[in-house]
């Protein structure tokens, strides 16, 4: 059953006791204007998590600015923060806004924080103390009323220790640290997200919505997920897309990245530590899928194309964990 702390959290779906814990502790505190640190994996949700909190505080019709501080330039950060005077550079022809003072009265959510120049760090350390800013090229001290939370998928108390991100900064900014768990800690919530991701996408695309079976939610919580829920979302898409209408997902909409790793697999391979059995079961489950998915699923001509018995075939997929059948026995299908 899926769980929302307060309406402002809409988006994220969980019955996670993590996660409900997570979104208590936004619901309160979006009831101050402390600034608050959101760190968590590419892919968790931080965004939205940081909008969650704007649209429940007092804030919440004032302006909500997002900044990818990782995705501007380093040279043109401060101006894109700051803003500008007109001549205060060559190319400033006019005077323009920035994402500080477009915030005024509201939220600026500071994406990616670790990627500050440390310079601009002491500016930003200022605006925050101070509540004001100077544009570049002017004298004059503007006045702001925002709210400021910051997101990071970096570590920022390591960076702290090896001198590349200022302590006084870290501190003004984590007032209230709120952290996002991986999608690998909470499998129970792949079900959820399932459901809520095949809604969206059938709605996106005007597309009716599939079934599915118990074999495809396994195999969906066997994978690591590295991209976190946003690689989920976009899978799920993906397998809608290209459904041509058919109303059963299969393990054959699925692709063979998924179905070729081990429950481990993914952490196993980016650490370094897998044994060379593990190593060998993935090989040969992932020849196995290629030959099935090769032959439409035809055991026999898979068999042939992997030069073994069908006998022996049948076995190695009841080893690695393959269904035998996918046309029949959809047991545990769900959907509308």
């Amino acid at each position: 059953m899926s769980v929302n702390i307060a309406n402002g959290f809409e988006e994220i779906k969980t019955s996670d006791p993590n996660v409900i814990n997570v979104l208590d502790m936004a619901r309160r505190a979006a009831r101050s204007n402390s600034s608050v640190l959101i760190s968590g994996e590419s892919g968790t949700g931080k965004e939205l998590i940081a909008k969650g909190i704007h649209k429940v505080s007092s804030r919440s019709k004032g302006p909500f600015v997002p900044v990818n501080c990782g995705a501007i330039p380093r040279e043109l950060l401060e101006s894109e923060l700051m803003g500008y005077e007109r001549g205060a550079f060559t190319g400033a022809v006019s005077a323009r806004i920035g994402d500080f003072e477009s915030a005024h009265g509201g939220t600026i959510f500071l994406d990616e924080v670790s990627a500050l120049p440390f310079p601009l760090q002491a500016k930003l350390l200022r605006t925050l103390q101070e509540r004001e800013i100077k544009r570049l090229g002017s004298v004059k001290t503007i006045r702001l009323d925002i709210r400021v939370i910051s997101a990071t998928n970096d570590k920022l108390d390591e960076l702290v220790e090896n001198g590349s991100f200022r302590s006084d900064l870290y501190f003004r900014l984590n007032v209230i640290p709120i952290h996002l768990p991986p999608l690998r800690e909470r499998k129970g919530d792949i079900p959820i997200l399932l459901e809520h991701f095949l809604d969206k996408a059938c709605s996106k695309l005007n597309k009716a919505k599939p079934r599915y079976s118990s074999e495809v939610v396994r195999i969906l919580q066997d994978w690591a997920w590295p991209g976190n829920v946003r690689e989920f979302e976009n899978l799920i898409e993906r397998v809608v897309v290209l459904s041509d209408d058919r109303m059963d997902i299969t393990i054959k909409d699925i692709p063979m990245d998924l179905l070729c790793r081990d429950k481990s697999g993914y952490r196993a391979i980016t650490e370094g530590s897998e044994s060379l059995q593990q190593r060998c079961r993935v090989y040969e489950k992932g020849e196995i899928m290629k030959a099935l998915h090769g032959s439409k699923w035809n055991r026999n001509l898979a068999a042939r194309l992997l030069k073994i018995h069908r006998n022996t075939l049948n076995q190695k997929m009841k080893k690695l964990g393959i269904p035998h059948d996918l046309t029949k026995g959809n047991e545990g299908i769900s959907g509308p």
